[in-house]
């Protein structure tokens, strides 16, 4: 996967296939809410082996139940690459589990 940063043409295209996630601030971004703790907490464990999988990691924030999400490429000046979409693919498959 490549580290160039991605078109904004191309980003929106993407996010066609991305559902709940949105662009802003040079970030794919979402946010997923669960029934308590323990259920985001498996979301976020599950996020963190798909990441470490792919070697790229979000930068998130846990309040009880909820999960925010931001994603982008730090080697590329913090922007969207294929890294960030591809990670975005796999937690919104992992959401609907």
């Amino acid at each position: 996967m490549s580290t160039q940063p991605l078109a904004e043409k191309e980003i929106s295209s993407q996010l066609n296939q991305l559902e709940g996630w949105s662009y802003s601030d040079n970030a794919l971004k979402a946010s997923y809410s669960f029934t308590d703790f323990k259920k985001a907490l498996a979301f976020m464990i599950s996020v963190g082996f798909e990441a470490e999988d792919l070697g790229h990691h979000p930068e998130w924030k846990n309040v009880y139940n909820s999960v925010e999400i931001s994603l982008s490429t730090h080697d590329a000046g913090n922007k969207v690459t294929s890294k960030d979409i591809e990670l975005a693919k796999r937690i919104v498959k992992l959401a609907k589990d």
